[in-house]
């Protein structure tokens, strides 16, 4: 029940309601009250206890809820139905769509005063704000949404935790992103609150920064964890429609407790649907294991069906970062032409600000493929801003690397200071495989025996 209404208020809005229905006070208080007790509440002079409201509402033919705060039960139910139709666009990659419903729903929500709507239309703007791309705005919104949730449990808490370390992570801010994560992830795990629910998002949001930073044993670990709290669902939107569907029907019989409970269902499914971009990250990291070892074939099926998931979603920025992945192992099978076509259509998607370590990952693979073709020129450039790229975002993993590529090219060209330039560039920022907080990696939640990874 959301917060009451100053005694004044109340009063009031019970005299309005009696009058309006004909009734006297003694009508109102019989047989469990006396009518100067109704006067005394009527004039704001007591603070009426739940079982009294109840009493009166009753008489008054009226919910609690409207009698308390001046908010039906009903639009409060509507509004959740309506964010539930949000949540499926933006779940089926209609993010547009979405952010106009959101945006609409924040507003009634703020102006009802009902908390709960308001946290969970911010969270729903900032989930389309980084589908869009607009990192900047994402992170207002997952900001806002958190302190609406300041008095929340931490699951609770952790959507909006994780959507503000996914738009630090994407703007290029890695190590900032990854304290965000691993810290939640400790504290959840300190707390045995092994809720799988929240615990499988944030592991599989840290997969990608762990990635970008050159931690591939953990982000291995977070992804076996990810796929292994991963729940099994038929066709989740199919039930989703059944359960709105449901809802509607006993919202208008007025049947509200039983329509709430639909809906919660349904936004629960909405919620396993969204979960397959995450899991898409899963797909991703398997499909770089592979080609780490040389699995070539292996590693490519499991990037294109990261992709294919994506596209669905309609997760334009993570298809183009994975489209960066895929194309390095098409390289690495000989198919350089159709690679650098793949990183030619992505790279307009990518920006300093917005996918900055793929970017760099997209030069640098051009860069190769243009060294393979002794095109020095075209290598040099793309490695360049390569480096530029790399080093603002932090992303210390692939720095050496690329100084190494760098010195070399420029070696072979006659530049010998500038290749050592490059070389020493490279030395200052190797660092210890795996670094990346000061903390312990986060530990393994319990996995019970009937918890097994997807069929996707």
């Amino acid at each position: 029940m959301g917060e009451r209404d100053e005694p004044e208020v109340i009063g009031r809005r019970v005299q309005r309601l009696r009058v309006e229905r004909g009734l006297t006070q003694r009508h109102l208080a019989e047989p469990t009250y006396t009518p100067a007790y109704v006067s005394t509440l009527e004039a704001g002079r007591v603070r009426p206890s739940d079982e009294a409201l109840k009493h009166i509402a009753e008489r008054l033919g009226v919910d609690f809820e409207e009698l308390a705060t001046g908010r039906s039960a009903r639009l409060a139910t509507d509004l959740r139905l309506r964010l539930t139709e949000a949540q499926r666009a933006l779940a089926t990659g209609e993010a547009e769509d979405a952010a106009a419903q959101y945006a609409r729903l924040l507003a009634e929500a703020e102006e009802h005063g009902l908390a709960e709507a308001r946290a969970t239309a911010l969270l729903g703007l900032g989930e389309c704000a980084i589908r869009t791309g607009d990192l900047e705005t994402a992170r207002e919104h997952f900001e806002r949404a958190e302190s609406c949730l300041a008095g929340a449990p931490l699951p609770t808490r952790v959507p909006a935790l994780r959507g503000r370390a996914v738009a630090h992570y994407l703007a290029g801010e890695l190590r900032y992103a990854v304290y965000l994560l691993e810290s939640t992830l400790d504290e959840l795990n300190r707390g045995g609150l092994h809720d799988p629910d929240a615990l499988l998002p944030l592991y599989a949001s840290v997969i990608g920064p762990y990635m970008d930073m050159g931690a591939h044993a953990r982000a291995a670990q977070a992804a076996e964890f990810a796929l292994a709290l991963a729940p099994r669902v038929g066709d989740p939107a199919l039930v989703a429609h059944m359960h709105r569907s449901v809802a509607r029907t006993l919202l208008a019989e007025g049947r509200l407790a039983e329509a709430d409970a639909s809906l919660a269902k349904a936004a629960e499914l909405y919620r396993q649907l969204q979960l397959r971009t995450e899991l898409a990250n899963c797909h991703w990291m398997r499909g770089y294991v592979y080609a780490q070892n040389g699995q070539l074939d292996r590693a490519e099926d499991e990037l294109r069906q990261a992709q294919a998931m994506l596209a669905a979603q309609r997760a334009a920025l993570y298809g183009s970062q994975v489209t960066v992945e895929l194309a390095d192992v098409l390289h690495r099978r000989g198919r350089s032409e159709e690679a650098a076509a793949l990183l030619h259509g992505v790279l307009g998607d990518l920006s300093p600000e917005r996918g900055a370590v793929h970017s760099a990952g997209a030069h640098r693979l051009l860069g190769i493929i243009a060294e393979d073709a002794r095109d020095t020129e075209a290598a040099e450039e793309h490695y360049v801003r390569a480096l530029s790229l790399l080093e603002r975002a932090g992303a210390v993993g692939d720095l050496a690397d690329l100084c190494r590529l760098l010195g070399d090219l420029l070696r072979r060209t006659g530049r010998v200071e500038a290749a050592l330039d490059a070389y020493r560039t490279g030395l200052g920022h190797r660092t210890a495989p795996g670094t990346t907080t000061l903390g312990p990696a986060p530990a393994q939640p319990p996995l019970y025996p009937s918890v097994h990874p997807p069929a996707l």
